[in-house]
């Protein structure tokens, strides 16, 4: 695990705000709805989305559906707001028991709600992506923006399309390295 990588993460984190010509840049590309779904974000997740936004754009990437997915695809992580200490847990569980942390992410369907406190970390780290699609599907993104959201984390998992395929790698990429 890159550990100096991690401790900076975590800083940004917990101080990080997003500064008024980013705003402007993510105006420009989401509807009023997806704003909405973007603003309600918590502040690390915010400047991830960002980075990643950010990083894409460099790249000369202009494909709208991947950059808005790139904004987007933590969004379902508002279903429950991890704090500091429960994102650090999950890290490290994950790093030093990735099947066991998987299977704590993945209760019965619908069960999640009453599991123990300590598991509710792992669930949304294992379900954001599922959680998130659903949001930015009522929020009105297109259907391949839809897929990229709900795929982020998989990019073994073929979807309809070589775009899509090509799409989702790219978000997967730039969400591995920020």
């Amino acid at each position: 695990m890159r550990i100096l990588y991690r401790v900076r993460q975590f800083w940004r984190m917990v101080t990080v705000t997003p500064d008024a010509s980013d705003l402007e840049h993510v105006q420009a590309i989401l509807s009023p709805e997806q704003m909405v779904l973007f603003m309600q974000m918590q502040p690390g997740e915010k400047d991830h989305a960002l980075m990643l936004f950010r990083r894409l754009v460099e790249q000369d990437e202009n494909n709208l559906d991947l950059l808005v997915a790139a904004l987007l695809h933590d969004v379902g992580k508002n279903r429950y707001a991890m704090n500091p200490l429960e994102r650090t847990i999950v890290v490290l569980a994950r790093a030093a028991m990735p099947e066991q942390a998987r299977k704590w992410g993945n209760p019965p369907p619908n069960a999640w709600e009453e599991l123990p406190g300590w598991r509710k970390p792992f669930v949304v780290a294992e379900q954001h992506s599922v959680w998130g699609a659903e949001l930015a599907h009522n929020a009105g993104v297109s259907s391949l923006t839809e897929i990229l959201i709900c795929k982020h984390h998989h990019p073994d998992i073929q979807v309809p399309g070589d775009e899509a395929n090509d799409l989702l790698y790219k978000l997967w990429v730039v969400d591995n390295e920020n």
